[in-house]
């Protein structure tokens, strides 16, 4: 099976809608990923058939908790997860891929070229040090930072109305007890992905 049409089955298991040419452009990203990766170790992951679950499908697990959001900042992007495969998804939502890591941002800004991302952005700064203009609707961070560094790091970066997004493996039970005042648990989601047996939860945080 290709690439691209196993991407689609992903895809439609997931009932996400995606805009005309995402599928190519998703196969694009992985193909450029697993080519960067060879030489730069910027994912675990090599192998490009789990790629399309354990990326791109874990990425879009969170779509529908974004349906309001204009504006978006993936913190600690890494390779750009979730950050890319929701821009592809999203060309209407405004995404920043923030990482310290120099050769990570070179890999996504040849990313956000190649793919022709005009709705992407990146910056190169440690996100406690970074102080952008503007707020964002939507902060989101993949297995960055426990809950309560990703918070104390990364408030600064959240609109009044906005929500902080931490993607996890298990319930972080503990994590949530550790939170840090000014900010409350709005809700814990358990994310449903194709043929991934592994637990995955959605934890959502807005400020008090």
């Amino acid at each position: 099976m290709s690439l691209e049409s196993q991407l689609a089955l992903g895809v439609a298991a997931m009932k996400v809608s995606l805009p005309d040419g995402a599928v190519d452009r998703l196969a694009q990203y992985l193909r450029l990923l697993e080519k960067w990766n060879r030489v730069h170790n910027l994912t675990a992951v090599r192998d490009l058939e789990q790629m399309v679950t354990l990326h791109v499908l874990d990425s879009f697990s969170i779509l529908p908790y974004l349906a309001n959001a204009h504006t978006l900042v993936d913190v600690g992007t890494g390779a750009g997860l979730p950050g890319i495969p929701l821009a592809i998804a999203r060309p209407d939502l405004r995404v920043t891929l923030l990482d310290s890591s120099h050769k990570k941002a070179t890999f996504l800004e040849q990313a956000r070229a190649e793919l022709k991302l005009g709705n992407v952005a990146v910056a190169c700064e440690r996100v406690e040090r970074w102080h952008p203009q503007a707020k964002f609707d939507a902060v989101v961070s993949r297995a960055f930072a426990e809950l309560a560094d990703f918070v104390q790091g990364a408030r600064h970066l959240v609109s009044d109305e906005g929500t902080m997004l931490a993607m996890k493996g298990v319930h972080p039970f503990d994590e949530i007890a550790r939170l840090p005042a000014g900010f409350r648990l709005d809700q814990v989601v358990e994310l449903g992905i194709p043929t991934l047996e592994a637990k995955r939860h959605l934890v959502l945080l807005k400020a008090t």
